[in-house]
């Protein structure tokens, strides 16, 4: 399993040291729990019949969270007694003299033009967790065993009948070329990664030479003039001549992301856009017909909450109104850009349903930081999921494969697309691929094209690609923008899409109003490719 944790670029050596313990611990005692109550609670049941173990399993962690609530509530009380005794005999501290400061005359507050909604606390991870994801998918390989069929192929039986089982269609791969962290001193903040899109009417072989041809140029470009190539930022070629002259494009850092990427900084949202361009006609390829990008903006890690803004570059602020504008205009001048990732925090409703209704039609708006856990997805109805085009789901923490396959078919029912991603604390387990074919994820989000844990997972891709075209189960992709009308009433409009309403299907929230199928512009014809 993976780790849930977000690894920071450049964290403090202490920080480092802490997640690292806080890692150790959670692993440790997810492996007491696999050794001692989950061995026992699972044993005689049959690897096949997945429902039935993850129902012992998702019991046996409700359990768990409720007896870490009884130690907190006992410790909250004790603490709570202890500063009662304490300011009963003491004095309090606001009465002691020279501790209250006073703000200076004439010092400018900071403060929001209007309020923003404030940021949900975070979601907090039970020591452990990880036992629980881990024992469901050792289980759905064990059923894939005995069997004898693959790992994408028992999960696609488990989601579906076997008559609808005839084709499988692979999920187009988000690929990570740059990851834009904030150097100094470059500006850009938010821009967190660039991904490229094939088309679908290459095979995924096709698509990711592509991406590595597009990848060597962009080493050649952002290499320092002068310097020799390096073997991570720079393809073999020798012999190229000094780059005078010209304004020299960002420079890449010498190493490469968790995220199996190169690291660059920018100076404004334009440059990374240009430069893909200008890599992509060096090698001849058309952006928008034979490659497309998608970007991640992790707009949640860029609010001042202070001024109620984004910090877009650096003392660059935009209210979420403001953001809504810039992404429409920058998706009307960079029309090749089909997805955006977290454009806005989860928060920010009322702009995720602006920004769906003016861009819908022309890009997929998707929730990944503000969607929550799959299993909150599931059952807290007053969860704040925002109106968006599909979810990108992490199989992570207390994640049942059992959970995965209910939510893609209560999104797929609901027109959504999903997208299977990878953690930033990644393992070297290929299994996220079996998933994502097996639940047919429209997208698969795996990085870039460097570090083992990752390329490990586009090489398991390419080996159920070859298997799926020599059995001719092969299905090409057929990807469609959903247009969001603005008024409507979703119940009547939906009614022959959504499936029946259950006690623990998905939160009101993610019910989109008015979907329907948009018909592709022009510069996205290749993307729209008929079956």
């Amino acid at each position: 399993m993976s780790s849930h944790s977000q690894i920071p670029e450049n964290a403090l050596p202490e920080t480092t040291e802490a997640d690292e313990k806080e890692r150790n611990d959670s692993v440790n005692t997810a492996v007491e729990w696999v050794n001692e109550s989950l061995n026992m609670m699972l044993r005689g049941l049959k690897p096949t019949d997945q429902c039935k173990v993850d129902k012992i399993l998702g019991e046996y962690f409700t359990k768990k969270v409720e007896e870490k609530k009884e130690v907190q509530n006992q410790e909250e009380e004790e603490e709570e007694e202890a500063t009662l005794a304490l300011t009963s005999c003491t004095p309090s501290a606001t009465s002691l003299p020279g501790k209250k400061k006073s703000a200076k005359p004439g010092k400018k507050v900071a403060v929001a033009e209007r309020p923003i909604p404030p940021a949900e606390p975070a979601e907090s991870v039970l020591r452990g967790s990880v036992a629980i994801g881990g024992t469901s998918l050792a289980v759905a390989k064990a059923g894939a065993a005995v069997s004898h069929i693959p790992l994408y192929l028992h999960i696609a039986l488990l989601k579906c009948d076997q008559d609808s089982l005839k084709e499988m269609t692979l999920p187009l791969p988000m690929v990570t070329l740059l990851n834009c962290e904030k150097i100094s001193p470059a500006k850009l903040r938010l821009v967190k990664e660039v991904m490229l899109i094939p088309p679908v009417q290459l095979s995924l072989k096709q698509g990711i030479e592509r991406v590595l041809d597009i990848q060597k140029e962009m080493m050649r470009l952002l290499q320092p003039p002068g310097e020799a190539p390096s073997s991570q930022v720079a393809d073999s070629k020798k012999g190229r001549a000094r780059n005078t002259g010209k304004k020299a494009p960002p420079r890449a850092l010498k190493r490469i992301s968790h995220l199996g990427c190169l690291i660059t900084g920018c100076d404004n949202l334009e440059q990374p856009l240009l430069l893909m361009q200008t890599v992509c006609n060096n090698i001849g390829l058309e952006l928008g017909t034979d490659m497309y990008v998608a970007i991640n903006c992790a707009a949640h890690e860029l609010m001042d909450y202070l001024k109620g803004k984004y910090e877009i570059l650096t003392g660059t602020f935009k209210s979420p109104d403001e953001m809504v504008d810039m992404y429409v205009e920058l998706i009307n001048k960079f029309p090749f850009i089909i997805a955006l990732i977290d454009p806005l925090r989860k928060e920010d409703r009322q702009q995720w349903s602006n920004i769906c209704c003016a861009l819908g039609s022309k890009c997929y708006l998707i929730a990944e930081d503000a969607a929550t856990y799959i299993s909150k997805l599931k059952t807290d109805q007053n969860i704040n999921v925002p109106m968006c085009s599909g979810v990108v789901l992490k199989y992570i923490n207390e994640t049942k494969v059992s959970d995965l396959i209910e939510l893609t078919g209560l999104l797929d029912g609901q027109r959504h697309i999903t997208i299977l991603g990878s953690p930033d604390g990644e393992s070297s387990d290929d299994s996220l691929v079996d998933l994502a074919v097996g639940l047919g994820a429209r997208f698969i989000k795996l990085g870039g094209l460097s570090r083992g844990e990752r390329v490990t997972k586009y090489n398991r891709l390419l080996a159920i690609e070859e298997e799926l075209a020599k059995n001719r189960t092969l299905r090409e992709a057929n990807l469609e923008f959903i247009a969001f009308a603005e008024e409507s009433q979703p119940e009547k409009q939906l009614s022959d899409v959504l499936p029946p309403p259950k006690q623990d299907s998905l939160p009101p929230q993610l019910s989109q109003p008015a979907l329907q199928v948009h018909s592709l512009p022009a510069q996205h014809a290749d993307l729209g490719h008929p079956n």
